[in-house]
């Protein structure tokens, strides 16, 4: 039996993160609750809105259940998702995150929604295809990285993507096109 994969359902662009995984033939559901968080052996969060998404989980006590299950299960994190997963976000001090990659970023960073970009980047998936189209809506920039954290991605000069142990963090949005190379990483890497 596959494994299932829960998509954080709260806001942002959960639907897309959904149709990838149906693409691939791979269980999943939607997780508003810390119900459906339980049938799930991973999770991805989504791009979004990090305070909104961040205010919706802390109302059902869904934001500590998810800290929890960030412990010892896999995670993914994009845009969004990546600021919440984050142990620091530099511009916003005081806001809280779930801490479970220790990087630092920076919201907005890469402009405004009007400044959204797609540039090719490459990420190292040990595949052979180095080459990947990223998305960047309002992306947060990571702007430190802790010693225990593997950088995989990169947009020129810039890491975009990152691993410690089970969580994946991306400042950009692979749903958004229709490779399914991160997707399909994130499932053989954690799940198998």
């Amino acid at each position: 039996m596959k494994k299932k994969i829960g998509v954080l359902a709260l806001q942002g662009d959960y639907l897309l993160h959904q149709q990838t995984l149906e693409r691939m033939k791979q269980d999943c559901i939607l997780v508003r609750t810390k119900e459906d968080l339980k049938k799930c052996e991973a999770l991805i969060i989504p791009g979004g809105e990090s305070t909104t998404i961040r205010k919706l989980a802390s109302q059902n006590g869904l934001f500590e259940a998810i800290k929890d299950f960030g412990k010892d299960k896999p995670i993914m994190g994009t845009c969004a998702g990546l600021i919440l997963l984050a142990k620091e976000i530099s511009d916003a001090k005081a806001e809280e995150t779930l801490a479970l990659l220790d990087i630092a970023v920076k919201r907005n960073a890469y402009g405004r929604q009007i400044h959204s970009f797609v540039q090719v980047g490459k990420i190292n998936l040990q595949n052979g295809h180095p080459e990947f189209e990223m998305v960047f809506i309002r992306a947060p920039k990571i702007s430190k990285v802790g010693k225990t954290v593997e950088r995989i991605g990169f947009c020129e000069d810039e890491v975009v993507m990152v691993r410690d142990r089970n969580i994946l963090g991306l400042a950009f949005h692979p749903e958004l096109t229709s490779d399914t190379r991160i997707h399909q990483y994130f499932v053989n890497q954690f799940l198998n």
